[in-house]
Order: C-alpha cells, then sequence, then structure tokens
C-alpha cells in the first residue's frame, strides 16, 4: 500500500512539473511570435544613426513592472533572491548608458542586462572588426563590419527582449553630449580608451550630476587578482588613469570623487610599432579615421578587459539596487607595516594604561610568526589564557579594511605607492572609546598629533562638536562588529 501512495505521489509531482513547463514553453513560443511583429516596429532616426526596440516583448510593461511578468522574473530568479524583490524593482526600473562597447563595454553592457536593467543606451562609432573578437562579449564573424552598438542591440534582444535597447552609432562629444546624457540616466559607465573623449565625459558627467564608473587602461595585463575599484585618486600603475587625472586637475578643477576600474598591475607591453600597406613602418596618424584616436594597437589579453567589464557591471547593479558592498581598498602595506603599528599599539597601551596585556602575548606570537595567516578575514580567532582581544591579523585587518591604510580623518587618499610607506611613520592605532579595552571593535587609526588630541577628549565632545566624524567613525566600528559577530 505505501508504494502505491509512492508511486501515485511521484507521478503527481511529474505530472505538475511537466504542466508548468509546458506553460512556460506555450509562453516562449508566444512570445517568439510577438517579437517578430515587434521588430516592424523598430524606429528610426537619421538612417542608422540611431534604433530602438521598445522592448518589443514585454506586453506593455515597463521598469520594475517587468518583474510582473511570469518569465522574466523566472529569468531574473537568481538576482531576485540575492537582490530581495525590491531592490530588483530598482534595477528594471533603472536606465543606464554604456559608451564604449570594445572588450570592457560590450561585457558590461551584456551583464547589465542580463542583470535586468530596463533599458539601455548603447553607444560606439566603431565597427566590429576580426580581431576584436578575441575580447568582444557577443560578436560573431559574421557581425564583423556592422557597427558595434547595432551589434549588441541584435545579440541583446534575443537574450532579454523586455528590456528597451536603444543603439546610437556615435562618437562622444560637446556635440552630442545632450544627446546622450540628456536623459538624465542612472549610471554613465566610461568604456572609452581615448583621452581626450574620457576627460570630456567624465567632466560632463560631473557638471550634470551624473554618476559615472570609468575603466581604466585593461591592455597588456594579464593578473586579475589585480583588479580593483577605488576613488581615481587613488589608481596606481596606470598611465591612462594618471593622464585623465592630470587632465581633469587642470583643466576642469575635478580633484576626485569618480570611481574608476583600474589594474595595480605594470602593463607588460607598450604600442606596438604602426605598419603601412607596405609592411613598413609609418605614422599612424596618417591612417588615422577619427582624429585623436589610435591606430596603433596595444596587446590584449581578452580576458582582462572581459572581467573588467564584469566587474563594472557588478558594481553598477550593487549601485542602482542599493546593495552596500565593502570594495577591497587600495592599501600597498607588507607585513613589516602591520608589525610596527602593532607595535606602536602594545606600546602606546603600557604608556596610557599602564599594561599591553591585551595585545602584548600576541606580539610575541607574532614575532614568531605563530598567527600569520594569508586573509586575516578567515581567521579562527584564538583567546589566551591571559586574555589577548586583539592579535596580529586583527591589526591588519583594522588597518587595512576599516581605515584604508590612512587616517581616520583623511577623507582620501594622499598617499600612494611609496608615500603610504612613508605615511606609517606617522600613524597609530589608539582606543575610540577611552572606556572599553582595544578590540576591533574600538580602535581607530589616527596621525600622531590627531592621536595626542583624540586622548585629551571625551566621545560627548566629540559627538557634539564634529557629529559627521563621530557618524563615521561609528559607522566603520559598527561594521567591524557585524563582521566579527561582536
Amino acid at each position: 500500500m505505501e508504494e502505491k501512495v509512492k508511486c501515485i505521489a511521484i507521478a503527481g509531482v511529474g505530472a505538475l512539473l511537466g504542466s508548468v513547463s509546458t506553460v512556460f514553453i506555450l509562453k516562449l513560443l508566444s512570445r517568439k511570435d510577438n517579437s517578430v511583429f515587434g521588430k516592424e516596429a523598430i524606429e528610426l532616426n537619421g538612417g542608422e544613426r540611431s534604433i530602438i526596440i521598445p522592448g518589443v516583448a514585454n506586453n506593455g510593461l515597463a521598469g520594475a513592472d517587468l518583474l510582473n511578468d511570469d518569465i522574466v522574473c523566472e529569468q531574473l530568479t537568481r538576482n531576485i533572491q540575492f537582490f530581495g524583490l525590491e531592490s530588483q524593482k530598482k534595477v528594471c526600473a533603472s536606465y543606464v548608458v554604456v559608451i564604449g562597447l570594445g572588450g570592457v563595454g560590450s561585457h558590461a553592457a551584456s551583464m547589465l542586462l542580463r542583470s535586468g536593467v530596463g533599458r539601455l543606451l548603447l553607444v560606439d562609432f566603431d565597427q566590429v572588426s576580426v580581431s576584436s573578437l578575441n575580447r568582444h562579449a557577443v560578436a560573431t564573424r559574421a557581425d564583423v563590419g556592422i557597427s558595434k552598438a547595432h551589434c549588441l542591440q541584435k545579440h541583446f534582444s534575443s537574450i532579454f527582449p523586455e528590456c528597451q535597447i536603444e543603439a546610437k552609432v556615435l562618437l562622444y562629444n560637446d556635440s552630442t553630449e545632450e544627446e546622450i546624457l540628456g536623459c538624465r540616466p542612472d549610471f554613465v559607465l566610461d568604456c572609452i580608451d581615448n583621452i581626450d573623449t574620457k576627460v570630456s565625459l567624465l567632466a560632463a558627467c560631473v557638471r550634470r550630476g551624473l554618476k559615472v564608473l570609468s575603466a581604466t587602461g585593461a591592455g597588456a595585463r594579464a593578473d586579475p587578482t589585480r583588479i580593483r575599484v577605488a576613488d581615481l585618486r587613488e589608481s596606481t600603475n596606470d598611465p591612462l588613469s594618471r593622464s585623465v587625472r592630470h587632465r581633469l586637475r587642470k583643466e576642469h578643477g575635478i580633484e576626485g570623487g569618480i570611481p574608476v576600474v583600474f589594474s595595480l598591475e605594470k602593463p607588460k607591453a607598450k604600442l606596438l610599432p604602426f605598419k603601412g600597406p607596405s609592411g613598413e613602418e609609418e605614422n599612424p596618424s596618417d591612417y588615422q579615421v577619427v582624429p585623436g584616436f589610435r591606430v596603433r594597437i596595444i596587446p590584449v589579453l581578452g580576458t582582462i578587459p572581459a572581467i573588467f567589464g564584469q566587474v563594472m557591471a557588478s558594481y553598477v547593479a550593487t549601485q542602482l539596487a542599493e546593495v552596500q558592498v565593502h570594495t577591497e581598498p587600495v592599501v600597498n602595506l607588507d607585513i613589516d607595516h602591520y608589525r610596527i603599528l602593532h607595535q606602536r599599539l602594545v606600546e602606546h597601551e603600557e604608556s596610557i594604561y599602564g599594561t599591553a596585556i591585551e595585545v602584548q602575548s600576541v606580539w610575541t606570537a607574532f614575532k614568531k610568526k605563530t598567527f600569520l595567516h594569508a586573509d586575516p578575514l578567515t581567521y579562527s580567532r584564538v583567546v589566551e589564557p591571559d586574555g589577548l582581544t586583539v592579535d596580529a591579523e586583527e591589526v591588519m585587518y583594522v588597518v587595512k579594511e576599516l581605515w584604508h591604510g590612512r587616517s581616520a580623518r583623511e577623507t582620501h587618499a594622499k598617499d600612494l605607492g611609496r608615500g603610504m610607506w612613508r605615511s606609517v611613520n606617522e600613524l597609530i592605532l589608539i582606543r575610540w572609546d577611552k572606556e572599553k579595552p582595544a578590540s576591533v571593535s574600538n580602535l581607530i587609526l589616527l596621525k600622531f598629533n590627531e592621536a595626542d588630541e583624540h586622548e585629551n577628549r571625551d566621545l560627548e565632545d566629540i559627538k557634539e562638536n564634529e557629529p559627521e566624524f563621530f557618524a563615521k567613525v561609528t559607522s566603520v566600528l559598527k561594521r567591524s562588529e557585524v563582521e566579527f559577530g561582536l
């Protein structure tokens, strides 16, 4: 009898799953038919300059309402599970502009589409070439010769037809700024590799108050572990970002505040010499189709620009969903820096509080390399019999993850590379609240003169006279409590 019940139950579940699958298949087939008719409604603006595919199969739904559609909701199931329904609705209601659709931009646009962004504007003046197939997200040999914007639009319309996709075959400049940025997008992705155009775009976004994320040089690099997201002021080992940073400051008075994706890796190759049809080296400017854009070639390992694009898409998607992600700080410190800061903490605890028992025992272990691990966040905390609460790895976490290797009173990085190494000579870890013991949730990184001033004040004074600073420090230390489960 029990066997019969099991068989009936299994058959029932199978029938239910089959029914659900059949419903989805029928809806998909119906949607394909609708897409064929929808393509006839393509809107042309000035020939092939601009084509809009207005979400041909979304049954009149737009933005956040896209998730009322069963197929769309199923396609974005994993995103909804990750972000939550309300946050995913914000992504679906977003409008994003991607300028530059090569190795970086095509991958960024592709993943934003797959993340459910409801409206995309794709901008590039260039065409798909055979040599770009090693890094482009969707282009095939059949796409060679057509514009990159229309290439992406064609492929995207079959991946997520509910998205309103507009393609513009345009070069960004002052004359096209309003056409590209005038509709106030929620985010702009700068994937341009020309300095003049990049500087102009970034300056326009700052002037218009638009959120923008910029990609720096992805060519001539091979190490994916060194790719970072940080403020333009913090990008290092990248000639493109260095030039852009200089031009923005000199020509537009912009010091920073623009997030960029960059690599800490030094480029492994330079521009290759340009050879004309005869095979002899010639002046590349004689062959420029667009003035100011390079003709010479930078060697590119296709995986790196693809990862740049994926990083950009992930950053923008989480921003649109309003999900907080703490990017890894750019901190050029080694184990000696943390050793010095740990020793200073020990000495400071002894001089101010008469004992360093809570950190001293680990300093001994630190010197013996007992507590050295690759990743402080995966370190299993150990409580010694003598009452240790701060160890060397926790110093590493506090300095790098919480305070980014600089004083808590600095709003942005001033010292990078060797400069950061030198700046350690001015820094010390002290207690935020003098009434509580030194711990990961009660340590602040300050310069020596700032530390002396802090020791002579109480938290009520700081809260009353510097509310923004008080709120900032409190928020950072609260994060450490959450991450350490305190």
